[in-house]
């Protein structure tokens, strides 16, 4: 999968769990400002991008990434 794909997926994954528009997301949308991500959407999140994509990542991580474009970075460190 390259970098593309990724964010795609990433941004898919992220508008299904936080129940908006994924074509309002960009790589610089902040998870807890823009979208209001709590803890437990994080674990939500965390979960369906490890079922999806096959992946470990880490709550911790996963929940001190700012950004969609450092969540698919840490993301693609895994993959």
């Amino acid at each position: 999968m390259n970098r593309t794909e990724l964010e795609a997926k990433v941004k898919e994954l992220v508008a299904i769990t936080f129940n908006t528009d994924e074509s309002k997301l960009t790589m610089n949308t902040k998870i807890k400002e823009d979208l209001g991500g709590t803890s437990l959407l994080m674990v939500g999140l965390v979960s369906e991008i490890e079922n999806e994509l096959e992946v470990l990542v880490q709550l911790q991580v996963a929940a001190a990434c700012a950004t969609i474009g450092e969540l698919v970075d840490k993301v693609q460190e895994q993959l």
